[in-house]
């Protein structure tokens, strides 16, 4: 099941053009081709041959004329933009390329991808760049769930003003071109719900901008670098589940990222939940680990995370009790630890946090849980050993797991099993 998507309020802030409705194309005002000045002939000469060896392929309409002087008069900061420069017909190649890397376009998204304006193309979108407001550049592009299948192109690495790509949902293989390093200016990578394959694309960990990465629901594999938590890069949203990736939890990967969401279930991590956890304080609202085969105990260290709104831990290997210092989590909203090894009471400072409506501690080995967790809006409790409680383990399962070797917790947040 994929994860909902976050933050949807810091996507490429200065997109902010406005587009007509029924076009993907910014209101320009072009300039009179005939009698040229000495200083724009040159450059006029250039685009009518352009269009002269293109037009045969331009199927949609020109750019709407500028309004009549009775119409409305536009804003004053409105921009006329030629639809003519050199970043525009480097945005041409690029996708012209990217078309000839499709195989099937289900939907037909890149039907229009034809002629020299490429402002006009579906899910391409243009502004002013943002190092010369009179300039008007390819800013965007989003196919999301247009079930394309194909792969990226070298030459997508010219785009390089883009700031948005939303693939989502499409069946894209193949790797992500190096060239894209050049998209020094990319913010947010939707690539989710694909075929792309390999290794982690370690030129992502160079790219300035980048806040929002989405590889969930690929096949990617090999190790995520440490570089993907770093505060070099800095991510605001990192969701990585459902791939091949091998992570290796210490104080000096995962919990050193400055991110609001990270998401890695279904995937396979090695190492504890070390007690360095509580040094993502500052910045983690969600953390979903389920399903990754941690072995480990979890740290009261834990407790810190008061901005922390979704734990979802469920899945693992993870054992000893469950902290008290969790109901020190006053922004906690689900928490689920299910089908684990823990062990105990659950604490009562968890069942008040005020705004917890989410309780999973279902699998476990639980022995005690507070009357006042009952007011939880949702609450799974089932397969424990709570006496007297509707839904439990046997009485012979309860009592094997009494007669286990206790289980201690190490500095490092691991596991400790003492010998008998």
């Amino acid at each position: 099941m994929k994860t909902p998507r976050h933050h949807s309020t810091s996507h490429i802030l200065f997109l902010s053009v406005p587009l007509q409705s029924n076009t993907k194309f910014i209101p320009i005002k072009m300039a009179p081709l005939s009698g040229p000045t000495s200083k724009t002939r040159k450059s006029a000469l250039r685009h009518v041959l352009l269009l002269c060896l293109l037009l045969p392929c331009i199927s949609q309409p020109l750019p709407a004329p500028s309004p009549s002087p009775t119409a409305a008069a536009p804003p004053a900061a409105t921009l006329h933009l030629s639809p003519f420069n050199d970043r525009l017909d480097a945005a041409y190649v690029a996708l012209q390329a990217w078309k000839h890397a499709i195989i099937e376009d289900p939907k037909n998204l890149t039907a229009d991808w034809c002629g020299p304006f490429v402002c006009n193309y579906t899910g391409v979108f243009c502004t002013a760049a943002l190092d010369d407001p009179h300039i008007l550049t390819v800013a965007g592009i989003d196919l999301n769930h247009g079930r394309i299948a194909g792969f990226l192109p070298d030459h997508i690495g010219l785009l390089a003003d883009v700031a948005l790509i939303h693939l989502n949902s499409n069946r894209f293989h193949g790797t992500l071109p190096p060239s894209m390093q050049h998209m020094r200016l990319l913010y947010e990578l939707d690539i989710s719900n694909n075929l792309f394959s390999g290794g982690f694309p370690s030129f992502l960990t160079s790219l300035p901008s980048l806040k929002y990465l989405d590889l969930r629901f690929n096949k990617f594999d090999g190790e995520l670098p440490d570089a993907v938590f770093g505060r070099q890069l800095s991510l605001d949203a990192l969701f990585a589940n459902n791939n091949r990736f091998n992570v290796t939890l210490s104080s000096k990967s995962l919990t050193n990222s400055t991110a609001s969401v990270i998401v890695l279930a279904n995937t396979e991590l090695a190492g504890c939940l070390p007690p360095s956890i509580g040094d993502m304080a500052d910045t983690l609202v969600e953390l979903i680990l389920l399903n990754t085969s941690i072995s480990s105990c979890i740290p009261p260290e834990i407790g810190k995370l008061k901005k922390l709104r979704v734990l979802d831990l469920s899945r693992n290997e993870l054992a000893g009790e469950l902290p008290e210092s969790v109901g020190d989590m006053e922004s906690l909203e689900v928490l689920n630890v299910g089908y684990n090894q823990l062990s105990g009471v659950v604490p009562e400072s968890i069942c008040l946090l005020p705004k917890l409506k989410n309780l999973t501690v279902a699998g476990n080995y639980f022995c005690g849980e507070p009357v006042s967790c009952l007011h939880i809006p949702v609450r799974d409790d089932r397969m424990n050993c709570i006496p007297e409680w509707p839904h439990q383990r046997t009485h012979e399962e309860c009592i094997a797991f009494e007669h286990r070797p206790p289980v201690h917790c190490g500095a490092d947040g691991c596991i400790v099993h003492h010998p008998l």
